[in-house]
């Protein structure tokens, strides 16, 4: 044997054992870190995750991006767009009471679409009773409140139509055809509405009063259906539930600047709210059961936060002080703390329940929340979370509107209003 043959095989003996040592360390550190609840198979703690309750849970990574124009920072508004009243706190204009001339008179309402009976459930919230049930086209998802206030919508999603309600008078018009609206946004200069048309993998810019088409948006990723907007109006991040991505959409030229996979287990990103201060994303996972933590402007994870099974629809409390995250595969509502990013408490629904979509009562005293599997709603105090009320309605309700909410202008879902 020939010495330089010699010295070539101990070479490869010697790499050989060096992977075989760097196997074993990962394997080691993987069992070190068990899973997070919900999620059977990724670490729970993701490497360079904050410190403290968050940072428990799958890890995220970038898919596609986040690099090249996916980073922005913040900039003047959005031209159109009414300026924020706090430029520290996006909800300043959701006080308790604070509604828009135009809205105080309409009717104290809880509008609920029944997925699965094609109806929407119209609740009294003074005396907790269903006072109407309307029938609507096929497969109702959400009611969402227009840019100016004076329509509510119902996401007629099988039924291919946005069915109108005056909610000055509780009246249902003439369904507006329209394919495919599972949710349903407006830009914060209420120039289009966005039809989030989750089948189509696309997001249709339409006109935001005859809903006639302006642009349709293709989207590279699966089950794209809630979003939140920056402060300054430019920019929204938008989840893709089936394939587990954020992207992230330039609102002046409607395009996608930036796309981020959340690794982890079949991970499956629901509601997405912005904290008050504009600097922290909370993305709910039904999958991972809790929430991701995301900076918007550079468009990375920070960390993941475990709140409860099947973590779903996030809404703001009236001063801006907590989260409300349903965990819908428990029955619970989990309170996370916005000064401390930490969880504060965390409430059971007696009995047990599937918490879903809703908001928060106009005086900031109640949360309402459907039973998805129920055929339920909840309406739960703020005070301390006891159950004030359970109300039956139809089979599967969904994305629960209150009405009228505090603000001056809606940019969809069951009420984002600023």
């Amino acid at each position: 044997m020939t010495a330089r043959l010699l010295t070539g095989r101990i070479v490869a003996v010697l790499v050989l054992l060096g992977a075989l040592v760097a196997a074993c360390s990962s394997a080691k550190a993987q069992s070190e870190h068990p899973a997070g609840p919900g999620d059977d198979n990724a670490p729970a703690n993701q490497a360079g995750a904050a410190s403290g309750s968050a940072g428990s849970g799958p890890s995220g990574s970038a898919g596609p991006g986040p690099s090249g124009s996916a980073g922005t920072r913040p900039g003047p508004g959005l031209p159109g767009m009414p300026p924020l009243l706090d430029p520290h706190d996006v909800y300043a204009a959701d006080r308790p009471g604070a509604l828009a001339e135009q809205v105080r008179n309409d009717p104290a309402r809880i509008y609920v679409p029944n997925l699965g009976s094609d109806t929407v459930s119209v609740i009294d919230p003074a005396t907790f009773k269903v006072i109407q049930t309307v029938k609507v086209g096929g497969g109702p998802q959400h009611v969402v409140p227009a840019w100016d206030l004076r329509t509510l919508w119902v996401n007629d999603n099988t039924g291919n139509a946005l069915v109108p309600i005056d909610p000055a008078t509780g009246t249902f018009g003439k369904p507006v055809p329209v394919d495919d609206p599972y949710n349903l946004y407006f830009t914060p200069d209420g120039k289009y509405a966005m039809v989030m048309s989750e089948a189509r993998h696309k997001i249709v810019f339409r006109d935001p009063h005859t809903m006639a088409i302006v642009r349709e948006l293709t989207v590279n990723c699966s089950g794209v259906n809630h979003a939140d907007f920056s402060p300054d109006g430019r920019y929204f991040i938008a989840t893709c539930e089936f394939s587990g991505d954020l992207i992230k959409v330039d609102v002046a030229r409607q395009e996608v600047i930036g796309q981020l996979h959340l690794t982890g287990d079949h991970a499956m990103p629901q509601d997405v709210k912005i904290a008050p201060d504009g600097n922290t994303w909370y993305v709910a996972d039904m999958h991972t059961s809790g929430v991701w933590i995301v900076d918007g402007d550079r468009f990375t994870v920070r960390s993941f936060l475990a709140t409860g099974a099947g973590a779903h629809g996030l809404y703001v409390s009236r001063d801006s002080k907590y989260l409300y995250i349903a965990n819908r595969g428990e029955g619970s509502v989990s309170l996370l703390d916005f000064a401390t990013g930490k969880l504060a408490a965390k409430w059971h629904i007696p009995g047990g329940g599937s918490p879903d979509m809703g908001g928060v009562s106009a005086d900031g005293t109640v949360l309402w929340l459907s039973g998805r599997y129920n055929g339920e709603v909840y309406a739960l105090s703020t005070a301390d979370g006891h159950l004030l009320a359970r109300i039956k309605v139809g089979t599967q309700p969904h994305g629960l509107c209150i009405w009228p909410q505090p603000g001056r202008y809606s940019l969809g879902h069951t009420g984002i209003l600023r």
